[in-house]
């Protein structure tokens, strides 16, 4: 066994260097997709009971957690973008490397995530005027908003927890943390709502308990000397030739994170001149969206991982072996998970209306055009996974910023000013926004690829 390496991680990186590629990314990507998919019922879970609160509780849910997570878009990016090296570094066999990344990446982060919460908390109320929150929403969500930086900063170090699991190809264990902490936060939001009948305020809570679980397990898992993959306080260094590399791969993913989250604030607020509950049903149909796009998200994260401890390992044909099975992969999960979502769309829409028939209708008039999208999506994660595990966040950012700034925001100004859509003009926007980025990604992909392949001299 190679010294600070464990047995369970040297297995792990000859697999992902050497095994056949679909069960490489099968054995990595089918428990983040299940991952992904739990968190996403986490938040649908969450969205139910906000509906048992009242149908602006709904809408409060929705338009926060997309202001959460422009500020979360600093950690999640910091733990995406030095994930990508510590990968690398991984599957080059340094592993001095991966245990200094490590340790600095948990300090960056704990950072990063005081310092937002020093800077909005005492503001908090200015903060959601400056966003374009209705006051109706600020009267109901401003205390839910105030908990929710809290349970950020605890985000922020369980993301690096679930990147370097990740990263050395633990994807079973953070999905058994996760069912136990879903499982608590279910509890306790279920006793909070139902039994205490608490307000809003107590979801936001019960999600800081589940939050500081995962939190416990993550420094539990990462104080053994011998670990590599654990936190060193003496291998914490904020050396330029450390730390530059980690944030010129990490900015473009924070930025295009935070951008990206800006935006569906943007249209939630275009979505507002609907009435709220227009905002409530865009809500909603994201969560149903998520529930089909969740899972492309864990195969890309897994295969991200994946294509980068190839690369570091100079193995250029299992690295596009990685890509060409995730495009498989992610494009037939879309097309069998939207297309049930559809056949059981009035059932499901009914878990989110609280007896209101007119909110139900409108949540199935957005979805039926959002779930169009899910296939096209499928090949944008594909073609994420690889740019991710190149390293190539540039072309990443250009993406995501173009889905909100040029194919979304634009489409839904013309659709609200020149057509006669309605509300259903927030579902025809997410479709034509995810189908156009879908071919600017595959546009990009084939663009890398063929660089690639002349590069490494491949046919």
């Amino acid at each position: 066994m190679t010294a600070g390496l464990s047995q369970k991680d040297e297995k792990f990186l000859k697999e992902s260097l050497h095994a056949p590629m679909l069960r490489v990314v099968l054995t990595v990507g089918m428990p983040l997709a299940l991952y992904q998919t739990l968190q996403q019922l986490f938040s649908i879970l969450d969205t139910m009971m906000a509906s048992h609160i009242s149908a602006e509780s709904v809408s409060a849910v929705a338009y926060l957690s997309q202001l959460s997570s422009i500020l979360s878009a600093i950690g999640s990016g910091l733990a995406i973008g030095a994930g990508i090296l510590i990968s690398r570094a991984f599957g080059e066999e340094n592993f001095e490397l991966v245990k200094r990344r490590v340790s600095t990446l948990y300090a960056m982060c704990l950072m990063a995530g005081l310092g937002i919460l020093l800077l909005i908390l005492p503001v908090s109320g200015a903060f959601l005027r400056f966003a374009g929150t209705p006051e109706e929403l600020i009267r109901t969500g401003q205390p839910y908003f105030r908990v929710q930086l809290l349970v950020l900063v605890v985000s922020f170090l369980d993301n690096v927890y679930i990147s370097v699991e990740r990263a050395r190809g633990n994807a079973k264990r953070i999905l058994r943390l996760n069912l136990l902490c879903i499982t608590v936060k279910l509890i306790l939001t279920a006793l909070f709502v139902y039994v205490l009948r608490g307000d809003l305020v107590m979801i936001a809570y019960a999600s800081f308990a589940s939050q500081s679980l995962m939190l416990f397990f993550a420094v539990k898992n990462s104080i053994d000397s011998g670990n590599i993959f654990g936190f060193h306080l003496a291998s914490v260094s904020f050396r330029r030739e450390l730390t530059a590399p980690m944030l010129h791969t990490s900015y473009p993913v924070m930025l295009e994170k935070a951008l990206f989250s800006f935006g569906k604030t943007i249209i939630n607020s275009m979505a507002a001149g609907y009435g709220a509950l227009t905002v409530g049903a865009l809500g909603v149909s994201n969560n149903l969206g998520g529930i089909t796009t969740n899972p492309q998200n864990g195969f890309q994260d897994g295969a991200a991982a994946i294509i980068s401890q190839n690369e570091g390992a100079q193995k250029p044909e299992r690295v596009l072996q990685a890509f060409h099975v995730t495009l498989l992969l992610c494009m037939l999960e879309g097309a069998l998970v939207s297309g049930a979502e559809l056949c059981l769309l009035r059932p499901l829409s009914g878990l989110f209306s609280s007896d209101h028939p007119a909110f139900q209708q409108l949540i199935m008039d957005v979805y039926r055009w959002e779930a169009l999208g899910a296939v096209p999506l499928g090949a944008n994660c594909a073609v994420m996974a690889l740019l991710y595990g190149l390293g190539e966040t540039r072309f990443t950012l250009l993406i995501n910023v173009s889905r909100v700034f040029v194919f979304r925001i634009p489409v839904f100004l013309f659709l609200r000013h020149c057509t006669n859509f309605g509300s259903q003009s927030c579902g025809v926007v997410m479709f034509v926004s995810n189908f156009l980025t879908a071919v600017l990604a595959m546009l990009i992909g084939l663009r890398v690829i063929h660089r690639y392949r002349k590069i490494h001299h491949l046919k």
